[in-house]
């Protein structure tokens, strides 16, 4: 989908000729350098330099430090008043410019946030989040998933377009390679059979669907409220002649009737809000059968702490990652019992670095259908998440569950890894 040149950009809020200009403005005064002084007293010297608009920008190379400048006065104030909101506008405005390694510069950033968080970081933490109703939900979804197909398709993986984790099993391989892994490995951890019946909430673009029927003769119903993902999948299960095995369906998982084998979600935990944990643990309990099962894949933390700010607002609006006490209210109070709880953060942030090293590729591509602010937004993005990950403020979980008391399930894990995962 080619977008307009002059249209809104989604992802960054304003219209390009509504930006504010970055200008060298006048030169600093004693408080713009008591500010940038409180700003780099905790800043790692020998990783990153941040610079000022009326200093000349230093050269820099391998092993020297990666040099941040701000680009007006106003880029100073607002940075050091909220980073965590602040930086990404600036950074994709061309306000705030990265001369070096970006990540490296993210990754002391959030170092520089935990060492001190801001007044309204601190506020921000202690606030109660609103719990999304379905009208939030498909404004949010509509936001980010909704930009196109194409789009996706420049830097996800070829075979399924899987927008979620993958599985390095072995860390050689290709992105293709991991994210088969992944469906095996989820797939594997539920014990899918043929003609067991299946529902999934969040389809994505149906690459998750079409692999359970394919490869386990599953018979799936997914239901997803992105029209364009709900298109997009149907035609390619139609493509893969799945079609009688597979059914998308245009709707909120909250709306999920029927009975099944297995009840799965990958990727979808994170916009369903963390005050809707307890009903979906009631639906799930409703639609599985007496010896029902399942397994919930998500973005997560170790503590209570909302989305960065800039990413809540420009990218994902609406996402929670949740702690695992927090997806407990799923199961506890609905007669499920957890089963295996893993942990596979690291391979979230080598599944980034696969995304980032495709949308570089096709860099240009991206920047004809949206324009430079979007650009440099979607790099933040994923370096940002490559930064998080690796720092430990976010993990991936996976979840598997069955009811309470079943026992007809493995004594051991031998068979999820079997097949050399």
């Amino acid at each position: 989908m080619e977008r307009s040149r002059a249209e809104p950009v989604a992802v960054s809020g304003v219209r390009a000729d509504q930006r504010e200009q970055a200008t060298a403005g006048p030169r600093p005064n004693a408080l713009d350098r008591w500010l940038f002084g409180q700003l780099t007293s905790r800043l790692d010297p020998s990783r990153v330099r941040v610079v000022l608009w009326d200093e000349p920008e230093p050269e820099t190379t391998d092993g020297l430090p990666v040099v941040v400048r701000m680009g007006d006065r106003k880029a100073l104030r607002r940075v050091i008043l909220h980073p965590n909101l602040y930086f990404g506008d600036l950074y994709s405005s061309g306000r705030i410019t990265v001369k070096g390694d970006l990540l490296t510069a993210v990754s002391e950033g959030y170092r520089y946030t935990a060492q001190k968080p801001s007044l309204i970081e601190k506020f921000l933490r202690g606030r109660k989040l609103p719990t999304p109703d379905l009208a939030d939900s498909r404004r949010n979804i509509h936001h980010h998933y909704d930009l196109g197909n194409d789009f996706y398709e420049l830097w996800l993986d070829r075979e399924a377009l899987q927008y979620t984790c993958a599985y390095y099993a072995d860390p050689a391989m290709t992105i293709e390679q991991a994210q088969q892994a992944k469906m095996h490995h989820v797939c594997r951890k539920m014990r899918l059979k043929a003609d067991e019946t299946v529902a999934e909430a969040g389809s994505g673009w149906g690459g998750f669907a079409i692999f359970m029927a394919k490869n386990y003769g599953a018979k799936v119903r997914s239901f997803n409220i992105s029209k364009q993902q709900v298109a997009y999948a149907r035609e390619w299960a139609k493509r893969e002649q799945v079609d009688d095995k597979v059914e998308f369906v245009e709707d909120d998982f909250r709306n999920i009737a029927g009975k099944y084998d297995v009840f799965v979600s990958i990727g979808m935990l994170e916009h369903a809000g963390a005050g809707n944990y307890k009903d979906l643990g009631s639906l799930i309990d409703r639609v599985i059968t007496p010896n029902g099962r399942g397994l919930i894949h998500s973005i997560g933390r170790d503590r209570p702490e909302p989305l960065n700010a800039w990413i809540n607002k420009r990218i994902f609006p609406g996402a929670y990652p949740p702690t695992l006490r927090e997806m407990m209210d799923i199961f506890e109070a609905n007669g499920l019992s957890v089963l295996d709880a893993e942990n596979i953060r690291l391979h979230y942030a080598e599944t980034l670095r696969a995304w980032l090293a495709r949308f570089e590729e096709n860099v240009d591509t991206v920047r004809t259908m949206f324009d430079e602010a979007f650009v440099r937004a979607w790099r933040l993005y994923l370096v940002g998440s490559i930064g998080a990950f690796l720092a430990g403020k976010l993990q991936l979980f996976q979840v598997l569950y069955a009811r309470s008391g079943a026992n007809d399930i493995p004594w051991t894990r031998a068979h999820i890894y079997e097949h050399g995962d």
